[in-house]
Order: C-alpha cells, then structure tokens, then sequence
C-alpha cells in the first residue's frame, strides 16, 4: 500500500519544519495556535487518577487532623461566642469538648476533600486557558467541598452541640440527636453549611493557589516550608474574614437543629438583625480569623510536606502534583 502524502502549500512555510525528508509542525506553531495553554501537553506524563486520589486522601487526612487538634480550643471559643444571645456569659471551661469525636470526621473529611480537589483541579488545568487558572483553583474547591460535605456537616452538628454543653460525648450525641430529630438533625443547618464553605474552599484554595502560581512565576522557583506557610496564613485570615456571617448563620442553625426558632437561612437573618442588630453576624470574627489563619499556616504547610513526601515513592512517569507551573 502507498504510504499517504501530505500536501503543503508552501516549503517556506515557518509553520513546517523538514527533518530528513519528513515533515513535523514548529513547536512554536504548535503553541501559538493551541488554544489551552495551562500545561504543556509535548512532555506531559500520564495522568494517574487512583494515584493522585490516593495521594490527596493521605495528605489531606494528615494536614485535617493535625490542624484541628491544634486549633480546637480556639474554634469552641468562637462557637461559643456565636450561639450565645444578647448579654450571655462564655463558659471557658471545656475546651477540647467533643475533640475525640470530632478528629473522627475530621480525618475522613479532610481526605475526602484533598483526594477530591487534587484530581479535579489537575483536569480543569488542562480544560482552562491560563489566564483562567484561578476558575480551575475555585471550581475544584467547590467540587472538593461539595463531596466532603456529606461527612462535615453531621460532625460539625455534633461538635457544636458538644461544644456549647448539650452532650456529654460525642456517641450519646448521636443518639439523642437521632431519638429525638431523626437522622435529618444530623444535617440540621445542611444548607447553610454548603452557603458557608462552598465558598470558602473555592476562596481559600484559589487565593493559596493564586499566590503560589505568582510567587513561583516571579521568583523562579518553589516556596520554601516559611513561605508556604506565610501564604496560607494570608489566604486563611481574608477569606476567614470574608465567610464570618454565613458562618454566624451556620453555626446558629446547626446549633438550633430542626426544630428552633430559625426556619431557614433567610429567616435567621432576619431575626438576628432584628433582635441584636447587624453586628452581630460578625460575631466571633477574631477568634474566627486567629484560627483560620493560623489553620491555614499550619494545614497547608502540612499538605505540601505530605505531598512532598509521598512524591518520593511515585513512579517516574507519574508526576501529578507540581505537574507544571500553573498546578
């Protein structure tokens, strides 16, 4: 059979380059004309979905569980201070209240998240122009936090709740809370929980991202463990500032359960502005952002020594994290 000819207009064509008789298209042409440039596709290794998922559960199981057990005084503190109404007191006591409990959503929360935005924002990467990197960054966040959700919001119900004294431990939480709402008050607050973190895992993990991309773009290399840590601070403390009264609505919910005074998200402002006046969504905004931030220090901080640490046991053909300078 005769091979097939390629017929070219013009020899002098910088688009066509000859190599030995053969005709392959400029590098140059190639990146001029292709239209998602976020990753270089001439060397690029084979993507390894059950390898980077896995990666991501580890990584991010390890910085969740670390971060919280650090932070969790703070975070009673803050929760405290939204629940209680008008001139109420701070109970101080107690602090690491339904700890136990709470690391054992934490953990598979936290993987669940990390295995999810990791895959997911190494495709979107390759889907999106470079310029629209930070689409890609806050659609994998909100895709990580949806699917995480399902296993945050019946810890968070019980943390609460353990945190501002309704429970005892966090297995007769889960029973009296059943007994008594149905496993429905386990997902009490279910919407206003996704208002408040859907948001605030696109924003958190686009403004890490974002800074990490600018800073290895101008600096020529990667962030050292300081610098790393310094980012996610900084990507914690706005958006942690940002998220305060959907968080204020959130926790009220959760805390409530299906059957307080609350009948829904527009319906808890209305009467927390009415009752105690608009500032009162900024409720726990210190303690909020002190935690948040210093979380954000010490779970990306985490997450990259994890990552870096596992990239030492992958195969050479799979280089999924840090797959390019727009990862």
């Amino acid at each position: 059979m005769t091979p097939p000819i390629l017929t070219v207009e013009s020899n002098n064509s910088p688009d066509v380059l000859s190599d030995k008789g053969n005709l392959r298209c400029s590098p140059l042409a190639m990146t001029q004309k292709r239209p998602f440039a976020s990753i270089t596709m001439d060397n690029e290794k084979p993507f390894d979905f059950v390898r980077v998922f896995c990666e991501g559960v580890i990584a991010g199981g390890t910085a969740g569980v670390v971060v919280e057990s650090a932070l969790y005084p703070i975070d009673t503190i803050k929760t405290r201070l939204q629940s209680v109404r008008g001139g109420g007191k701070i109970v101080f006591k107690g602090l690491y209240s339904g700890l136990a409990g709470n690391l054992a959503g934490v953990l598979p929360a936290s993987a669940i998240f990390v295995g999810i935005y990791e895959p997911a924002k190494q495709k979107l990467l390759k889907m999106f122009p470079e310029n629209l990197s930070a689409l890609a960054h806050v659609t994998a966040g909100a895709l990580g936090g949806a699917a995480a959700s399902f296993v945050r919001v019946p810890t968070e119900v019980i943390k609460q709740r353990m945190q501002t004294g309704q429970f005892a431990s966090a297995p007769d939480a889960v029973r009296l809370i059943v007994a008594k709402e149905g496993v429905k008050g386990l997902y009490a607050g279910y919407s206003s929980f996704l208002l408040r973190d859907l948001p605030f895992d696109a924003i958190q993990f686009c403004i890490y991202e974002q800074l990490r991309i600018g800073y290895k773009l101008s600096a020529k290399r990667d962030l050292n463990d300081v610098e790393t840590a310094v980012v996610g601070a900084f990507s914690g403390i706005i958006t942690g500032a940002l998220t305060t009264p959907l968080d204020v609505i959130k926790t009220r919910l959760m805390v409530e359960g299906s059957s307080g005074q609350y009948k829904g998200v527009i319906n808890c402002v209305k009467t927390i502005v009415r009752e105690e006046g608009s500032g009162a969504l900024l409720k726990g905004i210190g303690p909020r952002v002190l935690w948040i931030g210093v979380g954000g220090s010490i779970f990306f901080g985490v997450l990259e020594k994890t990552k870096q640490l596992l990239s030492q046991y992958r195969p050479k053909e799979h280089s999924n994290f840090e797959s390019s300078k727009y990862d």
